[in-house]
């Protein structure tokens, strides 16, 4: 839905929820560490047609630092 497009429904009226990483972990992220510091921000798109969402990691450094932390097996533990 980054292209504004809702792949549900076809509508275009798509809403952008920026993530945000707050205190005690709060916010929509994904922490990699022990602090708040560690947290990667998730930006949330919903469609406000039929309530499909999606999630986005915007930045590409941050997509590095999951795959450091998780690999990039299917399945991996």
């Amino acid at each position: 839905m980054k292209n504004n497009i809702c792949p549900k429904c076809n509508s275009n009226d798509i809403l952008r929820i920026p993530g945000q990483v707050g205190a005690h972990g709060s916010g929509n992220n994904i922490i990699l560490g022990m602090t708040i510091f560690s947290g990667i921000p998730v930006t949330r798109f919903v469609c406000s047609h039929c309530g499909f969402s999606e999630e986005w990691i915007d930045d590409p450094k941050n997509l590095e630092k999951l795959k450091q932390k998780f690999g990039t097996g299917a399945g991996k533990e």
